[in-house]
């Protein structure tokens, strides 16, 4: 019996993903081929251990699509081990912590409020609860990364480990740095490039190897993979970081979705995925430049890489929560975000983030961003009125008319 009810809520999410402007920076659309191996057989098979070492027997088939991803991988970035089990990017960091601190320890990241993550030491999250997290972040006339501050901080709170990478910062991160200040001062310095890892793959941003000790990722964001995470580091850490993995951190591997993570190396190894990781950011630039013609305050200036955080608060006087709600309204995807010395609480904040890595998937060029970019103040600037929400909506059909996605999939049978 076919679980109608689960589909059409599933199809409905489809239709939304093809008649949506996708502007959210962790998200893409993966390739039919991910999209087929995340749903392949291989989800029924447990396969606790690593290849050539696990604890159920009939793993060699499923050992052949781990280590083609381990390889893969190791390709990609130029490291030394990984490993691709991790479910998240959450719980690769996790397992990093796990690996190389003892509770207590203490850590220096960057400030979620500055654009940092949660898993690097928000008070609520595990990485807060267990270790002496201290912050880092940016400074308020560039609103951006304070090396200054970051070196006193480092000489002056000796953590033992140093955490980099962000999940809401357009600009440039100095890895190398980062690395030589940690290393000075006797912490191991670890990279979180989640949202960056495609352009790094392609060459287009400064790349964490061979600076940092562990690299942690996720696989979709930038890369365009399947939702999962992975871990990279030096193979002196190697032995640690597989077992906080496992059994440290999880049981059974997702085999289906490691088959789709291979596959997501697999295209990031092909010359066409610096031609779509160029684009990213001719976009991002566009898009940037869109957006302060129509008088937009963008945080930092602007962006060097897929993501730009404006601050709609001072750009409009809404706060983002209102902002998501009206671009929703029109078919435009985004979400609310807090902005560097943000006066409203996280749950509204004053900024919105947006991203190219999804759109240009799709096909979208630099024209059509600085077009998406005129729809969005013609929303956020004007009355909220009948006619100015139907101007909209028309507007970004006929964006959206223009590419498809997923255009012969159904779930409805």
């Amino acid at each position: 019996m076919r679980d109608t009810e689960v589909f059409e809520s599933v199809e409905r999410e489809l239709n939304r993903q093809r008649n949506n402007i996708e502007l959210i920076a962790s998200e893409n659309f993966v390739s039919e081929q991910i999209l087929e191996l995340a749903g392949t057989v291989l989800t029924n098979k447990y396969a606790e251990g690593y290849p050539g070492k696990r604890y159920y027997g009939g793993c060699q088939f499923v050992d052949e699509v781990e280590d083609l991803a381990r390889n893969r991988l190791k390709e990609l970035f130029g490291c030394e081990h990984a490993n691709v089990q991790p479910h998240s990017g959450a719980q690769a960091n996790t397992a990093v912590y796990l690996a190389v601190l003892k509770h207590g320890d203490k850590v220096l990241g960057m400030s979620l409020a500055d654009g940092g993550h949660l898993t690097h030491g928000h008070p609520l999250n595990y990485s807060g609860i267990n270790y002496e997290f201290h912050s880092y972040g940016v400074t308020k006339e560039t609103e951006t990364i304070d090396y200054d501050d970051f070196k006193r901080k480092v000489e002056d709170i000796k953590p033992k480990l140093v955490v980099a990478g962000a999940s809401a910062y357009s600009r440039t991160i100095d890895f190398e740095f980062m690395a030589r200040v940690a290393h000075d001062n006797g912490a191991l310095f670890m990279v979180d490039m989640a949202h960056i890892a495609g352009l790094v793959a392609a060459g287009l941003h400064p790349s964490p190897f061979p600076h940092a000790d562990i690299v942690t990722t996720t696989t979709h964001k930038t890369l365009r993979g399947p939702r999962g995470g992975v871990i990279m580091c030096k193979e002196e850490f190697a032995a640690d970081i597989d077992r906080a993995v496992f059994p440290g951190m999880q049981g059974g591997p997702l085999m289906h979705i490691i088959a789709a993570k291979a596959a997501c190396f697999y295209e990031a190894l092909q010359p066409e995925f610096k031609d779509y990781a160029t684009q990213v950011i001719k976009n991002a630039k566009a898009f940037e430049e869109s957006l302060k013609e129509e008088g937009f305050r963008l945080v930092a200036g602007g962006t060097d890489n897929h993501l730009l955080l404006i601050d709609v608060k001072a750009s409009c006087g809404i706060s983002g929560k209102k902002a998501e709600r009206l671009l929703d309204e029109i078919h435009i995807t985004a979400n609310k975000n807090a902005i560097p010395f943000d006066s409203e609480k996280p749950f509204k904040a004053s900024g919105i983030r947006v991203g190219t890595p999804a759109m240009t998937t799709k096909g979208f060029n630099e024209e059509d961003f600085k077009e998406v970019g005129k729809i969005i103040a013609y929303r956020l600037k004007n009355e909220e009125t009948d006619e100015i929400k139907e101007e909209c909506i028309k507007r970004v059909k006929a964006l959206t008319d223009k590419v498809t996605m997923y255009h012969d999939f159904t779930y409805i049978k």
